[in-house]
């Protein structure tokens, strides 16, 4: 399956129940950390780079479809265009 990260003009939508606000995403994000260590060895991330991100499954939350879900326009993505 291949689904892409909705935009501003778009949003997943579920074709089985018409869920459109809940999913379960696994995904895979390959980045770069800038992490800074404190003298006692803690650490904190202080910037974060993302080079890669591969969505693997989107299943809905209500229904636990796995293969249902779609991306679609967004109905005021049209109006935000031309504000």
């Amino acid at each position: 399956m291949s689904i892409s990260v909705p935009s501003d003009t778009q949003r997943w939508r579920c074709t089985q129940c018409g869920n459109l606000t809940r999913f379960d995403v696994t995904r895979s994000v390959r980045s770069r950390d800038y992490l800074h260590f404190d003298l006692s060895g803690g650490s904190r991330v202080e910037e974060s780079q993302t080079l890669a991100e591969t969505i693997e499954e989107v299943r809905c939350r209500w229904c636990n479809a796995v293969d249902a879900v779609e991306t679609v326009d967004r109905p005021d993505a049209g109006a935000a265009e031309s504000a």
